[in-house]
């Protein structure tokens, strides 16, 4: 084990030979921090916090009791292959969390970009691929192989299945189950994920001009109601917008998908 100067590791806590500890992280008492893990400069591990498995994460991280990272995937198809989890700087994650490494048939990595907050009880599963400033609010789950793209908030309780990509800016309602990729800026509620809207609220919030405001409500409603498949709409679309939010649906439609979509009035 390796620790630099002005860390703080509490004599109850457990730092396996081989961990990297950054400069002034403060591990507290009855954390297990396992033989592989790095933790960046002024991490803080509150109490009974498990690290393990090949993890990395970020400076100025803080982890809250009880929360198990970097254990092997919940998977039937792991075999115990060498695998990772890195999470970025200055993220959150509170009471109960729990993030698995990734699997050899997904990639192999775990990702989770800069800024997370993760609220009590949630999950994320093998081969997750998580963006920056995302918030996972107490209790959801995000299963295997997703894609959670920036500023993407998953209300309480939710679950989002396997495969499915979840756009930039999106925003999904509390107790929700969502089967199918949401767009970026898109609302999405019911319990069985309708796509209800876009999320104004967070677009104001971020100060998106009022023009690409009103561009992205013009593109959903052609999404919603214009002629052809959903995909066909996307890509008329792209030819008939000069909005950078819009071109971020359309580019978003267009791309590779293991899962459908979830489109206007439909779950």
């Amino acid at each position: 084990m390796s620790a630099l100067p002005e860390t703080q590791i509490h004599p109850a806590a457990i730092v396996e030979e081989g961990a990297k500890i950054g400069q002034g992280c403060q591990i507290g008492p009855f954390c297990h921090i396992g033989p592989d893990v790095e933790i960046g400069d002024r991490g803080v591990l509150k109490s009974h916090v498990v690290v393990t498995g090949d993890t990395s994460i970020g400076e100025d991280c803080t982890i809250f009791p009880f929360a198990c990272i970097g254990e092997i995937p919940q998977d039937l198809k792991f075999k115990g292959e060498k695998t990772k989890l890195v999470i970025g700087d200055r993220s959150r994650i509170r009471e109960n969390v729990t993030i698995n490494t990734g699997t050899g048939g997904g990639g192999g990595i775990t990702r989770v970009g800069d800024d997370a907050l993760f609220m009590a009880g949630c999950h994320i599963a093998h081969d997750v691929q998580i963006g920056d400033r995302v918030i996972v609010v107490n209790n959801a789950a995000v299963a295997g192989h997703c894609l959670i793209d920036d500023d993407v908030i998953i209300g309480g309780l939710s679950g989002i299945h396997q495969f499915v990509r979840i756009g930039k800016g999106a925003i999904i309602g509390a107790v929700t189950m969502v089967t199918n990729d949401v767009i970026p800026y898109g609302l999405v509620q019911a319990s069985r994920g309708e796509l209800d809207g876009l999320n104004l609220i967070g677009l104001k919030r971020k100060g998106v001009a009022r023009s690409d405001i009103t561009a992205l409500r013009t593109a959903f409603q052609m999404l919603a109601q214009g002629e052809g498949a959903f995909q066909d709409r996307a890509k008329r679309l792209g030819e008939e917008t000069d909005s950078e939010y819009v071109q971020q649906i359309v580019d978003f439609v267009t791309a590779n998908s293991d899962r459908s979509f979830l489109t206007p009035g439909t779950d």
